[in-house]
């Protein structure tokens, strides 16, 4: 009994080593260059993992983001202006620029509209933390509307870090899907902690808080989405849309770029081509999900035509800015 004792004991105790081991550590902003075999990469993070240092990158050219092993790649280390500056032609540093010149409004900053000449819709679903489970009726009409056009249906995420750490069981049927080839998720920053008091006005409610620790909201979710094997996107979604100048100055200052959305379907506002559509997956705003389920079977012929397509939101913003 004392040896099957001891043997479970050291299972448990490699597991949470293995566990600890493979934990991000010293998860910091860090800027840089990065030519990879001719992609134009922007480091924007750094971390330790698994006895490694690694890099948060971006290609400036695709918007796809990566990790990148510090042994692999020789990094340039720039100021954010000088980046800026060096490739302010890019698709990238555009699609920044665009967001900084759009964030004088309360609600609604940053990109809310995708490229013109898209024959269909930018589908964002925000994950605000919740005590429901995730609607999953969004993404079972999503793969059976597409599944003979469109595979993998691209899907951008708004995740908050409460919603990510108390439904890892919905967070795991998710990537089911993706690696199922169904679906192909991007995974937008939507803060961590994602605070919001409905007595509280909107200029000080949300990211507008007094007191907010900006860089925890950010990087504490991105840290938690890799941790989940996750990879984060460049995309931030604020929480209730709320911002002011100052605030997507310091969002973009992290590298992020800000997405808005001329449709969200359950405050009435209709979607057409190239619309960046909202709605809520989190179980607490079936009225948008049905709403969208509807605008879905609504257009059901156009998708069979390949006239209504799902667009992926990486793509929308680059071929904007191209």
């Amino acid at each position: 009994m004392k040896r099957f004792v001891y043997i479970l004991f050291s299972i448990v105790v490699g597991f949470q080593s293995a566990n600890a081991q493979n934990t991000i550590r010293n998860y910091v902003v860090n800027y840089g260059s990065i030519n990879n075999k001719g992609q134009q990469l922007v480091t924007l993070r750094k971390f330790h993992q698994s006895g490694k240092t690694k890099y948060f990158a971006v290609n400036v050219n695709s918007l796809q983001t990566l990790l990148v092993d510090s042994t692999t790649v020789s990094v340039t280390p720039a100021t954010w202006l000088q980046l800026s500056n060096t490739f302010s032609k890019t698709p990238y540093f555009k699609a920044i620029t665009k967001a900084n010149a759009q964030s004088f409004s309360l609600q609604d900053a940053g990109l809310i509209h995708g490229f013109p000449k898209e024959q269909g819709i930018t589908l964002t679903i925000d994950l605000c933390p919740s005590h429901k489970p995730l609607d999953r009726s969004i993404f079972s009409s999503l793969v059976a509307a597409y599944a003979k056009i469109e595979q993998p249906v691209p899907v951008a995420l708004s995740i908050s870090g409460k919603f990510l750490l108390t439904h890892q069981n919905d967070i795991n049927w998710l990537k089911q899907l993706e690696n199922n080839g169904q679906i192909k998720i991007t995974w937008i920053n939507h803060t961590f902690t994602h605070y919001y008091n409905p007595k509280e006005p909107l200029a000080d409610n949300f990211l507008l808080k007094p007191g907010t620790n900006i860089s925890y909201e950010v990087l504490a979710l991105e840290k938690a989405l890799l941790n989940n094997g996750s990879l984060p996107s460049i995309f931030f979604r604020f929480p209730g849309l709320v911002s002011n100048n100052t605030v997507v100055q310091t969002i973009t200052g992290f590298g992020l770029i800000p997405i808005g959305s001329d449709a969200w379907l359950a405050k009435g506002q209709l979607a057409n081509n190239g619309t960046i559509v909202l709605i809520h997956g989190n179980g607490n705003e079936p009225l948008g999900v049905q709403d969208f389920i509807k605008l879905l079977n609504s257009n059901k012929n156009k998708v069979l035509k390949r006239q209504w397509l799902m667009y992926d939101l990486g793509e929308t913003v680059k071929d904007e800015f191209q």
